[in-house]
């Protein structure tokens, strides 16, 4: 958690334009279980980042309770403040089900309700179920809303909306034609009248290809054991070298069917820039996962350095 709030702090100061933290339940190696939680620590530590959930898995919890969190941030940190809505559960089956407040039957599959409701909630419109309707009296200080997804139904939804969209490429490596359907069918509304596409992808970035190639071993270890069943803390470099050698694995092949982008600085900035082109996206989320927390910093620092943030932004 601490180096959640050292890492956004830097981000701050490097340029950055926003800085978000997940949500994951049941897990070793994740630590954010409840982003609602962490971003007030964070935009309090922070001068000028946005700050926001990438994403709270909104089929868990109640569209009113959600929007109350957020309009409770806003209130304190005006114009800081983004809501990634997700509709995956973050877990295991078994872990979602226990997140459940009512055990006696699975829950529902109503997320596009749910997303109705929170939309109207946050933007002080009528709520669209009219036995709530002196909700109305209640004024919810609005976040800046945007959909999460990695598959068609976020695009569709997205679109139809008039919502800001982020596909995770770092989950779906094939989600350009999702973005291009989302651009193309967009409806304008209240909130943006003109599509806006983010990409989250995965980055590494050191001084040469080889260190940053070799600082993703603990990622690619991780993943290989998670889509095997099994959940890990953050291996070290070496733990991870030895499990990849032991296995017969290349880093291309671990984990399967994932882009990960490592190089030095003009390697990266490179690889984020096609990839942008690629999305016909306006901005790029980074994500990484590594052992070293001063590793992680210096990846961050080394990408802003590549793509002059610190100038944009001074």
């Amino acid at each position: 958690m601490r180096n959640s709030v050292d890492l956004a702090r830097l981000a701050d100061k490097r340029g950055y334009k926003r800085y978000w933290v997940a949500e994951h339940h049941g897990t070793q190696g994740l630590a954010c279980n409840s982003p609602e939680v962490l971003i007030g620590p964070i935009a309090a530590a922070t001068e000028r980042i946005k700050v926001g959930s990438g994403g709270v898995m909104l089929p868990h919890y109640s569209p009113l309770k959600v929007a109350e969190n957020f309009s409770m941030l806003s209130a304190l940190f005006p114009g800081r403040i983004d809501l990634g809505i997700g509709r995956a559960a973050g877990t295991s089956p078994m872990v979602a089900f226990a997140l459940q407040r009512d055990r006696r039957q699975s829950a529902p599959d109503d997320f596009r309700q749910q997303l109705d409701e929170l939309m109207a909630l946050t933007a002080n419109r009528p709520h669209p179920d009219t036995r709530f309707a002196r909700l109305a009296a209640v004024h919810f200080e609005s976040p800046e809303l945007w959909l999460l997804g990695s598959s068609q139904d976020s695009a569709v939804w997205a679109a139809e909306l008039g919502l800001p969209y982020v596909f995770a490429d770092f989950i779906n490596p094939d989600g350009a034609r999702l973005a291009r359907y989302y651009q193309q069918t967009f409806t304008p509304s209240d909130r943006v009248e003109t599509p806006r596409t983010a990409v989250a992808a995965w980055a590494i970035c050191a001084e040469t290809d080889e260190e940053a190639e070799r600082l993703s071993y603990s990622f690619r270890m991780m993943m290989t054991l998670l889509f095997r069943g099994r959940t890990i803390q953050v291996p070290t470099v070496e733990r991870a070298e030895q499990f990849l050698r032991e296995e017969g694995l290349t880093p291309e092949q671990a984990p399967a069917n994932r882009r990960i982008i490592t190089g030095s600085p003009a390697r990266v900035r490179g690889a984020i820039e096609a990839l942008a082109r690629e999305y016909e996206a306006e901005e790029v989320l980074i994500v990484n996962i590594l052992h070293s927390h001063e590793a992680r910093r210096r990846s961050y620092e080394l990408i802003a350095r590549a793509f002059c943030l610190d100038k944009q932004n001074g």
